[in-house]
């Protein structure tokens, strides 16, 4: 049994959909991140930056792993699904892309223009324009391969998509960019992105343009 401990944020998304995926069983402790549990002494011993999401292996001596990009990582490791030796290092250039650019550049915009509108123009501006040459740049890499490392669908993939199913917030019309739209619903349409998707069982549905 994997134990997540997580909220529902696109960090978030990206564990409940590989576990979906892979089929493993898990159960998700909720870390309300309003209330700062994060900064609970007990959650800190687990994630020493009091960030989520982190697992808990009970399969594997209680193993606990935190950081988004590992946990991915080491799940396919111990499934041998979506992380394929002989494409490492397609797959760990795309996931680390997403680690380090994609996805905190996008969560500057979201704080900035979806969050807190109007408080600095300077931070809306700079941040709405790194996110549309984001989807830009992922765009033209999804007019050269199926799937971010290539042809076939990986952790680089479940890493990215969740910041991209936030379209809605970031005003750069998913629709202007035909490549990544496609990616974008072709993943949508997975059984396991469905139900990772949901994962905190509130009902709620894949945004589609």
């Amino acid at each position: 049994m994997i134990e997540l401990l997580t909220a529902d944020t696109p960090n978030g998304k990206k564990i409940s959909i590989m576990l979906e995926e892979i089929g493993f069983k898990y159960k998700v402790t909720k870390i309300n991140l309003y209330k700062d549990e994060q900064f609970k002494p007990e959650f800190r011993k687990i994630s020493p930056f009091s960030k989520i999401p982190v697992i808990i292996d009970h399969n594997n001596n209680n193993e606990t792993i935190f950081e988004s990009g590992v946990i991915l990582m080491y799940l396919g490791e111990r499934s041998k699904k979506f992380y394929d030796e002989g494409n490492r290092l397609q797959i760990n250039q795309w996931l680390m892309a997403q680690m380090a650019y994609v996805g905190p550049l996008i969560g500057q915009h979201h704080q900035f223009h979806h969050y807190n509108p109007g408080k600095s123009k300077f931070g809306e501006d700079r941040y709405f324009k790194i996110t549309k040459i984001i989807y830009k740049d992922l765009d033209e890499r999804l007019g050269q391969s199926k799937f971010l490392a290539g042809e076939k669908y990986t952790i680089a993939d479940i890493a990215t998509w969740p910041w991209i199913a936030r379209y809605e917030w970031h005003d750069v019309g998913l629709t202007n960019f035909k490549n990544l739209t496609r990616w974008y619903l072709a993943i949508a349409e997975r059984d396991a992105v469905v139900r990772g998707y949901d994962f905190m069982d509130r009902g709620e549905k894949i945004p589609k343009p």
